[in-house]
């Protein structure tokens, strides 16, 4: 009997992990690390060995150099400003006008059928095509990058918001409709709430379209810009060079993506395990310095209190 209580009390051997389960904090950064010493490896190793010449795939270490030598020269800086201006810009407009037809097409099904096939023809419509147009018709400077940016970006973003917007809770949006809420709280507190989430994947998506834009304006026609150095040193068979500015572009495109990401868990924190229980603290603590800070709000608060179970005896027969 005695073996058989202790054998109850003995702890349960642990559950394997779950196939498919996300790795740890750990896992995510020393798995893509992984990869890239992988990478580095097999790419110096093809030049050392002769599987690649020089001029196709320069050596990394060759490409950490010139990457070195254009911050501490200053050269790039001009040009990296002058990129993240265009992307920026493009992507605000993309964000703009994306989202703003997407609100005007949810709320209005006639709307919705004028606006969705011109933005459809506009992302099945050849983008390279139509840049030198473009550039002759919005000139040579930044508006024509910009303007290309915001066209390649807009079709996510618009898409996503639309389909945000459309695709409510039910049982939120009939509680709604039964409460009689209008049309304008129910947009806010309902329908952008459901929608944020696909809205902040539209702007992932659209921000590293709208700097792909940018760049691929300026090797087209520019005289600044991260594309055009790329363009200009591939010309002189400078890979060293080029190599080391897309490095600089790829950098970019991550700190932008990244940036994106962190709006996402500061503002849709209720997608996010982690945060919502921190919002829900620090929440807690903003209401006890504010009842701490003001004695009557304190004592009023007390009364209320107090005066529950004392409405409540009253109630009893």
């Amino acid at each position: 009997m005695i073996g058989l209580i202790r054998q109850s009390k003995s702890p349960a051997p642990p559950e394997p992990p779950a196939r498919g389960a996300a790795p740890s904090g750990r896992g995510r950064v020393l798995a893509p690390l992984a990869l890239f010493a992988i990478v580095l490896v097999v790419w110096d190793l093809a030049n050392t060995q002769g599987w690649v010449s020089d001029l196709i795939l320069p050596r990394p270490g060759a490409v950490a150099v010139a990457a070195y030598d254009l911050f501490s020269t200053g050269l790039v800086w001009e040009h990296l400003g002058t990129t993240l201006y265009e992307t920026l810009a493009g992507f605000a407009l993309a964000a703009l006008l994306g989202i703003g037809s997407a609100v005007a097409a949810g709320s209005s099904p006639l709307l919705r059928k004028m606006i969705y096939p011109y933005a459809v023809t506009l992302q099945v419509l050849p983008m390279l095509s139509i840049v030198p147009i473009l550039i002759s018709a919005f000139g040579f400077g930044s508006t024509s990058k910009i303007v290309i940016a915001g066209l390649i970006s807009f079709f996510p973003i618009f898409v996503n918001a639309l389909t945000g917007l459309l695709t409510p809770d039910p049982d939120a949006e009939e509680l709604f409709r039964s409460l009689r809420v209008g049309k304008k709280r129910t947009f806010v507190h309902l329908l952008l709430p459901t929608a944020a989430p696909m809205i902040f994947a539209g702007l992932r998506i659209g921000l590293t379209l709208a700097l792909a834009g940018a760049v691929v304006a300026e090797v087209v026609s520019a005289q600044k810009g991260l594309g055009f150095l790329v363009q200009r040193y591939s010309s002189q068979l400078n890979q060293d060079d080029a190599f080391a500015v897309v490095v600089v572009l790829t950098a970019m495109g991550l700190l932008l993506y990244g940036a994106i990401g962190c709006a996402d868990r500061t503002f849709v924190f209720w997608r996010h395990a982690g945060r919502l229980p921190s919002r829900t603290r620090s929440r807690g603590r903003r209401v006890r310095r504010r009842l701490s800070g003001d004695p009557a709000e304190h004592d009023a608060t007390r009364t209320a209190a107090s005066a529950r179970p004392a409405a409540s005896e009253e109630r009893t027969p």
